[in-house]
């Protein structure tokens, strides 16, 4: 199992949306970075574990965690000529962008902030600290322990 922080702006899909899809979950969509893409594509696997993040919005921070309930599969708005994320380039054959579903697991009691996630010995070395501008990244084992030692997990 495999560890990853998965970046969402609230006002288009937050914690409590992800909460109320229920345990069929929800596609994770709309990825168009190609790290972020390989990573979902090749990397993420059913039964791994994601931090849930809130960005571009006012309180920016870790708000829960969701589990992979689908491995990648073709994002099927890239065929769409009416989507947002249509992508011309993209062929049934060849596609270009993937998603993966996820389930919610749990909310943290508070947000666990950017500021906190930085004051945090032992985090230095997180993706999110360096490269935060990438939507889907890596989290390792010993940086998730150090997350939930930090943040309330409810169900």
């Amino acid at each position: 199992m495999k560890y990853w922080l998965f970046k969402t702006e609230p006002d288009e899909y937050s914690i409590n949306d992800l909460a109320n899809a229920g345990p069929t979950g929800t596609p994770w969509d709309g990825i168009r970075n190609y790290q972020a893409r390989n990573f979902l594509r090749d990397e993420v696997a059913v039964g791994d574990r994601v931090l849930i993040y809130h960005s571009s919005c006012a309180a920016v921070g870790l708000a829960g965690v969701a589990r992979v309930i689908e491995a990648a599969y073709a994002d099927p708005d890239q065929f769409d000529t009416n989507s947002n994320y249509f992508d011309a380039k993209a062929t049934l054959d060849n596609p270009r962008w993937y998603r993966v579903d996820i389930a919610f697991s749990a909310r943290f009691d508070e947000l666990i902030t950017l500021a906190q996630l930085k004051a945090t010995r032992d985090l230095e070395s997180m993706v999110l600290l360096r490269q935060g501008r990438l939507s889907v990244q890596p989290v390792t084992a010993h940086e998730w322990g150090i997350i939930h030692s930090i943040g309330s997990i409810q169900r």
